[in-house]
């Protein structure tokens, strides 16, 4: 079952979330509280034995975004599964949410990123009929 995540299922999510992103939980969950309280942005749960077994968050972005030619863009902000229950196409149904809510809200297109060393993500996007954009290495420095 997926479902849309509401205000009650923020500390959930940070739970998952923390596995995949480098934050705190308290963190994770401030911003999930932040994201779930806005129309342009909107984080699915994937539950199994209503237990949640995985996150997908996306959101519309309007600034440009690599590769489109529209805006707004349907963007996939992070999307994991916990690693016993991988491989069984959950992933896909939460992308496939995802785009669906993204349709809704008028996008004509979706997209999203990876590390560029994020072997498992690269081939999960290249699975799920993504065209990659561009690659760029990222610079920054203190003044």
């Amino acid at each position: 079952m997926i479902r849309k995540a509401s205000e009650n299922d923020v500390r959930i999510i940070a739970d998952l979330a923390v596995l995949m992103w480098d934050s705190s939980v308290d963190e994770l969950a401030d911003g999930f509280s932040e994201i779930l309280s806005k129309d342009d942005a909107q984080i699915f749960l994937k539950c199994e034995d209503d237990m949640p077994v995985g996150f997908a968050q996306c959101q519309l972005r309007y600034d440009y975004v690599e590769g489109t030619e529209t805006t707004p863009v349907g963007y996939l902000e992070g999307i994991f599964i916990m690693e016993s229950y991988r491989n069984r196409g959950y992933a896909k149904e939460l992308l496939n949410e995802c785009e669906m809510w993204a349709k809704d809200k008028g996008c004509k297109e979706f997209a999203s990123d990876c590390e560029i060393d994020n072997e498992i993500s690269f081939r999960f996007h290249k699975a799920m009929n993504f065209s990659e954009a561009n690659r760029i290495i990222c610079f920054t420095k203190k003044l």
